[in-house]
């Protein structure tokens, strides 16, 4: 889970153990980037050359890990293993539109992730709440308990947040994302794009990879190339839920060569 205004410190919370918490250009893209200049100057400022050695610190250093967790072995590939389904729970059409682009976004550029929204909470295994920020520590005790909701605000004061619970194989088998609406459009893009993307999986936070929006001092407002490498090598069918990392680095060669192919047509990037 996360806050992600700097200066205000990110959470991540991954919930990690059976029943326990741990806490080309695309249409859609571009269109929200038109009208938001710090997307669009960061979009222009980009670095999407990257050597595998690169690529492969940034992935082990989120695939494996979590910034802030409550129980369970952190030591292991945590993912979904089959269709997501997403669910905008609040009253703010707007913000559900903008959810809606960026989960087609994620889609579009993830190429083994089945993934899309869906009006049925019942069926969703991916839930957004969508709350006004006054309203957010009340969110947070409701999900998490009063007393580690206490300790969230005083320690990370966070603004937005993303958690997932998982099964003894490691397949996520559902996650949970609060997103804050009344903080400005950039805010709330950079919140969706990042919680979405960490509940997925990548739900450790580091500060020694400077290309990635899971660094807290990074804030990107979109899909960035160097994540959709990390995202497209975590769900690749050879990348099974519940691997080390001495198993994740033996498939990484072969694997990156596809994800490679596949990053460089889907963003339409140079040699």
């Amino acid at each position: 889970m996360s806050a992600l205004n700097p200066p205000s410190p990110r959470l991540r919370i991954a919930l990690l153990a059976l029943a326990a918490l741990i806490v080309a250009p695309d249409t859609a893209t571009l269109a929200v980037a038109g009208e938001l200049p710090a997307i669009a100057a960061r979009q222009r400022a980009e670095k999407k050359s990257f050597t595998d050695g690169e690529i492969v610190e940034g992935f082990l250093k989120t695939a494996f890990g979590a910034e802030y967790h409550l129980a369970g072995r952190v030591d292991r590939i945590r993912k979904f293993d089959g269709p997501v389904r997403v669910f905008a729970d609040g009253d703010r059409a707007d913000r559900k539109a903008q959810l809606a682009k960026v989960v087609a976004d994620i889609g579009k550029r993830v190429q083994h992730l089945d993934i899309a929204m869906i009006d049925s909470s019942e069926a969703a295994n991916l839930r957004v709440k969508l709350v006004r920020d006054r309203d957010l520590f009340r969110t947070i005790s409701s999900f998490y308990g009063a007393e580690k909701a206490r300790e969230i605000r005083t320690s990370l004061d966070p603004q937005c947040l993303s958690g997932f619970r998982k099964n003894d194989n490691f397949e996520i088998e559902h996650s949970d994302v609060i997103l804050t609406v009344d903080n400005g459009d950039f805010v709330f893009l950079d919140c969706a794009y990042e919680e979405l993307l960490q509940s997925l999986g990548p739900i450790n936070d580091t500060t020694s990879v400077p290309w990635t929006m899971f660094n807290d001092n990074v804030s990107m407002g979109y899909f960035d190339v160097y994540d959709q490498y990390i995202l497209n090598l975590l769900y690749d069918p050879r990348i099974k839920a519940g691997m080390t990392v001495q198993e994740v680095r033996a498939l990484l060669p072969e694997v990156l060569v596809d994800v490679r192919a596949w990053v460089k047509r889907v963003n339409d990037l140079a040699e």
